[in-house]
């Protein structure tokens, strides 16, 4: 029987970086053979698949509406159809699949939707051997349990210190949420010159990344983060992190 999938949420506020994180720890799991990775896009501002150099046409937010408002085809059950539209929506790549999230839209309670949403998601991850998951700061999917409980959170921050009080906050709902605090860890994105220190209990830090003007000529230019040299620093502190991802996984 094929291990459980090693589940990675990253979470932080906007401008920390945390997609590029995301997406250059993806491309670490793939440079290594780690293959195949699910990579599920669940901030509503959506880019993910822009710093992976996918493309996305749907998300599960607009398949929920249609889904769920309009007419099926005949003498196929709702249940199968959502099944249906959820593999359509998947977006397969060469050793990554991406699946956003997007926004749900409407009114009214989708507490049903919701479910069959997490019922496809689960059975879904089963196929893969790391899932990263793009979560927004609030962490709503993990709080509804729509993408499930990670194996690791990966507080993102900038070394500023509103940046690592916005880090120790998110800790903080995880642990409202359940999570174990030996499950979270911090990662300080475009490192210069130290880390601010705000006091209290810190998130233990797991990786430090140096600024990298790689990503910014890649941002500034509209390319996927996933092209930036071999040696670039960012690259190479997060495949160092993506390394020690991969021993934790296989002491589980």
């Amino acid at each position: 029987m094929a291990p459980a999938p090693f589940r990675i949420a990253l979470s932080g506020k906007g401008g920390t970086g945390k997609t590029t994180t995301a997406a250059l720890l993806i491309d670490a799991f793939r440079r290594m053979g780690e293959t195949p990775i699910l990579a599920v896009d669940a901030d509503p501002n959506a880019n993910l698949h822009e710093a992976l150099g996918m493309e996305v046409t749907e998300s599960l937010g607009s398949m929920r509406e249609e889904a769920f408002t309009k007419a099926i085809p005949p003498g196929m059950s709702r249940h199968d159809y959502v099944r249906l539209r959820f593999r359509q929506v998947l977006v397969e790549g060469t050793g990554v699949d991406l699946i956003a999230m997007g926004r749900p839209e409407g009114t009214g309670c989708y507490c049903f939707s919701n479910d069959l949403l997490s019922e496809c998601l689960a059975g879904l991850q089963a196929e893969y051997r790391f899932i990263v998951i793009d979560a927004e700061a609030g962490m709503e999917h993990i709080a509804r349990g729509t993408i499930g409980v990670p194996d690791l959170l990966l507080i993102v921050s900038d070394p500023g210190a509103r940046g690592m009080r916005t880090a120790t906050r998110i800790r903080d709902i995880a642990l409202s949420l359940g999570l174990e605090r030996e499950r979270m860890a911090l990662v300080v994105n475009r490192v210069r010159n130290g880390v601010a220190e705000v006091g209290g209990e810190p998130v233990p830090v797991i990786a430090e990344v140096p600024a990298d003007p790689a990503i910014e000529a890649a941002d500034l230019e509209g390319r996927p983060i996933t092209g930036i040299p071999a040696d670039s620093p960012a690259r190479l502190a997060l495949s160092a992190l993506a390394e020690q991802i991969r021993e934790r996984a296989a002491a589980r």
